[in-house]
């Protein structure tokens, strides 16, 4: 694997970075995440060595954005062009952190990396060159949405990085869109800071082509008061993992978070989850839903950490799957760590299959089978993509998903 013996060598690149050094050296000991831990037991080797397998590609190709920016008023990025960020307005302020405020953020995060929990961040922090990493400050109650896009180019490895501070009483709408090509790799990691009484509603939209592949990690911080809401939506990857760690720092805030992904032919696509409650009167609600087809497998892991500190929290997490094949496999593992006794915590998981009798109701009906399957699909698709900050108008996910080869 090439990226893997750069690694162990630990070659120079052109204008390497302080951060990248240190990843790098972290990588060194250990290149690839242990097999046998609870996070990467189930990970494709197979699948992941074909991630790892392409060169990296410092450069940034033109791509097809998936649909036309209508609205004037939307704010529209693409990690790897050269954008000098600095919007001020009456109501509003976004700007671009400079390499300094970048550098001082991932050096004091860096010595807090487990070397198998994050070895996806370290691996990112490690390829991603200076015009590939974007940083956002932003500041106010009035902001346009914003949509980011990452893209990772045929036969390469793309690695991107986002980091974005929201301050206090901040109101933010954010839709970040993955893209793959052919044979590509795009690693993507993405950090927030949440001040007090702030709101983020994120929208992560990812999907490959043939043979793409994707690490998707994130983390969030939240401070007290705030609020985060998560949708998500990962499809038509060959290999994709999605990484999502949510630390409520001071107790007092609320989480939400709704995700889908949904995997055919021969494909692999799993999601991680880890929500660390620090404080008292914490909230979360969480669902995550997988439909696996053909020879297929899908993985979600939850875990949602509560220690003494952190009574009165308030805690649900709940996994919902559809095999529609009998080659298929779903894994789901939704688990619960509570020292604190004095909280709501529940959790919960079921595998089902598309329901029979409401089928055979639909073709008493005169609807097809396929229209019949369809219209399901449609209803269970529908409560994960209505959290997700797209309109209808600009982009009908649920019409993608429907009629996706």
């Amino acid at each position: 694997m090439k990226i893997i013996e750069r690694i162990k060598t630990n070659k120079s690149i052109a204008n390497q970075t302080e951060i990248q050094k240190i990843c790098l050296n972290k990588l060194q000991s250990s290149p690839l995440p242990n097999p046998r831990s609870e996070q990467w037991r189930l990970s494709n080797k197979s699948k992941l060595s074909n991630f790892l397998d392409y060169s990296v590609n410092e450069k940034n190709s033109k791509f097809d954005i998936p649909y036309p920016k209508n609205s004037q008023s939307t704010i529209r990025l693409i990690i790897g062009e050269n954008c000098q960020i600095k919007l001020i307005e009456k109501n509003y302020s976004i700007q671009q952190l400079n390499e300094d405020e970048l550098q001082k953020y991932f050096m004091e995060q860096i010595p807090f990396f487990n070397q198998n929990e994050n070895w996806s961040d370290l691996l990112n922090l490690s390829l991603s060159c200076k015009h590939n990493i974007l940083g956002l400050k932003i500041n106010g109650s009035k902001i346009p949405p914003i949509e980011i896009f990452s893209h990772a180019s045929s036969n390469s490895l793309n690695a991107k990085t986002l980091l974005i501070f929201l301050e206090k009483n901040c109101n933010v709408e954010l839709l970040q869109v993955n893209l793959g090509e052919d044979n590509s790799s795009l690693s993507q990691s993405t950090f927030f800071c949440l001040e007090e009484n702030s709101s983020l509603n994120h929208g992560v939209v990812s999907y490959g082509v043939n043979k793409s592949n994707l690490l998707n990690s994130l983390n969030v911080i939240q401070q007290k008061n705030s609020e985060y809401n998560l949708g998500s939506l990962h499809f038509k990857f060959n290999y994709a993992r999605f990484e999502i760690r949510i630390k409520q720092s001071e107790g007092n805030a609320k989480t939400n978070i709704k995700g889908m992904q949904i995997t055919k032919k021969d494909e692999q696509i799993s999601t991680y989850t880890k929500i660390d409650f620090d404080g008292p009167n914490g909230f979360l609600d969480q669902i995550n839903k997988s439909l696996a087809d053909d020879k297929s497998h899908a993985i979600f892991e939850g875990s949602i950490i509560v220690p003494k500190i952190a009574q009165k929290t308030d805690a649900s997490q709940l996994s919902r799957n559809l095999l529609l094949s009998n080659l298929a496999q779903i894994d789901t593992k939704p688990q619960l760590e509570i020292i604190a006794d004095d909280v709501k915590c529940k959790h919960g998981a079921t595998i089902s299959q598309l329901n029979e009798e409401e089928l055979f109701y639909m073709r008493t009906r005169g609807i097809t089978l396929t229209e019949a399957s369809k219209l399901q699909l449609s209803s269970y698709f529908q409560e994960i993509i209505s959290f997700i900050p797209v309109s209808k108008d600009r982009w009908d996910l649920l019409d993608k998903l429907l009629n996706q080869n």
